[in-house]
């Protein structure tokens, strides 16, 4: 009696045993779509009334040489295209061999694309995915070929992306939703790779949810009020594709994607999540594609504001503003220029933050002077509110208009012609080198309106000399090192250093769904206590802590503390000491003073300039009561016009009967003084009696015990304005500039009381800080 297995397999085999013909007539007749066995399986082939093809013996060749390959399934479930027209990733089309049935049971094909980047069923919050992956076995034969990839539904076109012994990435234009996704891969060595029915196929499926709550990345072209709104570009180059305002439009569109899609993976590489910012979008016709340009497809696309200064094109491209100037008389004016066109273009309110990078059009190559004039590279803050990057148009002839583009502009080794365009640095001296200074520099400035400062490698060093390797799987011939390339792995990329990164995750720019509700105390304090120990109080959280030693410019040692979102819990009160942090550091650097950055997961930093002297007994006070006090760490530099040290201790806590019954606020454009008042009407005062006559008053309500509990700081050289904080949970006013420096709340930690005030006074405060007692 034969097994039961054989049965069951002999079962099997009689179900399938069907032609072709009469699957593809029984399906049809209904008006439905064909079922067959999908054809990236090497069932579907042996089970058919084809001949074998002799390139089918690769497969077994392939798969003797190593052990199985994993099993990728398909996993989105195929629906027939709306418009059955196309064939861009059309399914209804495919019948008969090689016609992929993603709820097939059977094995992929072993060289179906696999996919390293993003699992299936992913949600994103980009417009633009950048992923990664393999063909085949590298180890055991590589291959070469390239992939085509489209979406089910043909609502993008397919788009060819070229694998590099059996490595491959692409980027991905995604739609808010369900995004079905076919990779499929071709190569003339392998079976049914030119047909209309390719049998090495891959599906995803991605979901996209676009960010709403955070704001968005501005997008400004700045031109002067005279300017033809052209850009450098070759003769060959402006007959093929011109260079007016139109195409630097598209250009720069482009490479926002795609600093969005770098962004991104490197957020998701660090592990924490795939965040970026987002641009604010338009409804236009499409840019990201040829077909959209020629058939007028309608889309939402970045919005690229087009912004004329009050200067002409003569003022900005003055040689006494060029940033490469090295006499130049006015180097950081076109920074200026630029804040005062966007700052009027968007018109902030107070309180509010843009960000905004900013692309000027009119920077223009002078081959006598050999310099590119209104050109700068910087990136910072500009009035209130205005965070802000610039960056010239002298590299854009190089940049792509389109995602069919990408690969060509960065494997374009056509040498820069300095007749007319620049070689930017001496390290442009082909195009494909020039679009990654372009991109890549101007991304250096945008990470600058974020926040970051230079770091010791990455985007922020200068490691955008490699840009092109995150979206090519070759690398061409490099005139700036004048070596030949080859095979660019994931490893080989540049990147946003890990500091970076840690930044990025608590910008508001970059938050997405999951993140939890953002505290509204988001600032943060040092203060040192008993036993050379200091404490960092955060209400939002402790994101971070940078460690430098004395000269360093760069950071090299931090320390990173939980988010609450699944990188371990929030920490809201740290502990240091200078034994933990010393030993942090390498054997040549232990000794020297250390400075720490710290940051809130609120956003917010703080910086101590000499943890050694905060900790120590300098910091420590004996009051005449016996008690031992603490100075909190300082707020403002101290360094205003004739500006002297003050320090008072409350009559109040020296004193049992002293009662404190009312706080004078002396202020105008910022706090000139403050002023404590006794129930016997004797008076404390630090600071100095400005700003509005009289002051303002804040009575205390001695009845309840009411007492001071803290302060909320307004300050960044000096003190811009003070809000007063009681036990009773009540706050005064903001007294003095409520909007200027940054915010800080001032609260001792548990088991801590305010003793007193230390700070100092110019032209008015400039610094301050709390003393604590327990």
């Amino acid at each position: 009696m034969a097994p039961s297995f054989l049965k069951d397999l002999r079962r099997r085999s009689k179900a399938s045993f069907r032609t072709e013909k009469s699957t593809d007539s029984s399906n049809l007749s209904n008006g439905t779509v064909p079922t067959s066995k999908s054809s990236s399986t090497l069932g579907s082939a042996v089970g058919s009334q084809t001949p074998p093809d002799p390139m089918l013996a690769s497969y077994s060749d392939f798969q003797s040489q190593k052990s199985p390959l994993p099993s990728i399934r398909p996993q989105a479930s195929a629906s027939p295209s709306p418009n059955p027209g196309r064939r861009n990733g059309s399914v209804s089309g495919m019948a008969g061999l090689g016609s992929p049935n993603v709820h097939s049971a059977l094995p992929v094909s072993p060289y179906a694309p696999r996919i390293h980047s993003i699992s299936d069923g992913a949600w994103v919050n980009q417009k633009v995915l950048l992923v990664h992956g393999t063909v085949g076995d590298a180890e055991a034969q590589a291959v070469e070929g390239n992939i085509s990839l489209s979406r089910l539904d043909d609502d993008f076109p397919a788009i060819n992306w070229p694998v590099t012994e059996s490595h491959f990435k692409a980027l991905v234009y995604l739609t808010p939703g369900m995004n079905k996704l076919r990779f499929d891969f071709s190569s003339p060595k392998l079976a049914n790779s030119n047909s209309t029915n390719p049998i090495h196929s891959t599906f995803i499926t991605v979901h996209m949810m676009p960010m709403a709550n955070s704001p968005p990345l501005q997008l400004v072209i700045l031109l002067g009020k005279d300017s033809p709104a052209t850009f450098d570009s070759t003769p060959a180059r402006i007959e093929q594709e011109g260079n007016g305002l139109d195409v630097a439009i598209k250009k720069f569109r482009m490479a926002a994607y795609l600093w969005q899609a770098f962004t991104a993976e490197q957020m998701f590489r660090n592990k924490m999540g795939r965040r970026c910012f987002r641009f604010e979008e338009e409804w236009q016709t499409g840019t990201a594609n040829y077909r959209d340009r020629e058939e007028g497809t309608m889309r939402n696309e970045a919005k690229i504001h087009v912004i004329r200064s009050n200067r002409t094109v003569a003022e900005i491209r003055s040689i006494d503003r060029a940033q490469q100037n090295p006499s130049a008389k006015m180097s950081g004016d076109l920074f200026k220029i630029a804040g005062e066109a966007v700052e009027e273009y968007f018109k902030p309110s107070p309180g509010q933050h843009q960000y905004v990078s900013v692309l000027i059009l009119d920077a223009h190559w002078d081959k006598g002077a050999n310099l590119v004039t209104g050109h700068a590279a910087l990136g910072g803050t500009h009035g209130r509110g205005i965070h802000m990057g610039i960056f010239g148009s002298h590299a854009l002839h190089s940049y792509p208009t389109s995602l069919e583009e990408v690969v060509p502009a960065f494997t374009d080794c056509t040498r820069t012609d300095t007749n007319y365009v620049a070689n930017d640095a001496n390290q442009s001296g082909s195009s494909w080198e020039a679009a990654n200074i372009g991109i890549g520099a101007h991304l250096h400035e945008t990470g600058h309106l974020f926040g970051c400062p230079h770091q010791e490698n990455g985007i922020m060093l200068r490691d955008y000399v490699t840009f092109n390797r995150t979206f090519t799987s070759r690398e061409p011939f490099s005139v700036r090192t004048n070596e030949k390339g080859g095979l660019v792995l994931p490893k080989d990329e540049c990147g946003w250093h890990r500091l970076d990164c840690l930044r990025f995750r608590n910008h508001p720019c970059f938050r997405i769904v999951s993140d939890p509700k953002m505290c509204a105390d988001r600032s943060i304090h040092a203060w040192p206590v008993d036993s050379g120990n200091v404490l960092v109080t955060a209400n939002s959280g402790v994101a971070y802590i940078e460690i430098f030693t004395e000269g360093d410019d760069l950071c090299h040692q931090w320390i990173e503390y939980g988010d609450g979102n699944g990188r371990g819990p929030i920490q809201r009160q740290v502990v240091l000491t200078e034994l933990d942090l010393r030993g942090r550091l390498p054997d040549d650097r232990r000794s020297r003073k250390i400075k720490l950055a710290v940051k809130s997961i609120g956003g917010e930093s703080t910086e101590i300039e000499d943890f050694g002297l905060l900790a120590s007994k300098a910091s420590m006070l004996k009051l005449k009561n016996g008690q031992v006090a603490f100075r909190g760490a300082k707020l403002g530099r101290s360094q205003t016009q004739g500006s002297e040290s003050q320090e008072i201790i409350f009559d109040s806590v020296l004193k049992q009967t002293k009662l404190l019954t009312q706080i004078k606020f002396y202020h105008g454009f910022a706090l000139d003084g403050i002023e404590f008042i006794y129930e016997d009407t004797s008076t404390q005062l630090i600071g100095k009696r400005g700003g509005k006559e009289g002051g303002s008053d804040f009575y205390l309500d001695t009845r309840r015990g009411e007492c001071i509990l803290g302060f909320y700081v307004r300050s960044g050289f000096w003190i811009d304005g003070i809000q007063l904080l009681t036990s009773a949970g009540r706050k005064s006013e903001i007294y003095g500039n409520a909007h200027g420096g940054s915010g800080h709340t001032l609260i001792p930690p548990r088991g801590y009381s305010v003793a007193g005030i230390s700070g100092s006074c110019g032209q008015w405060m400039d610094g301050l800080s709390l003393i604590i007692t327990r």
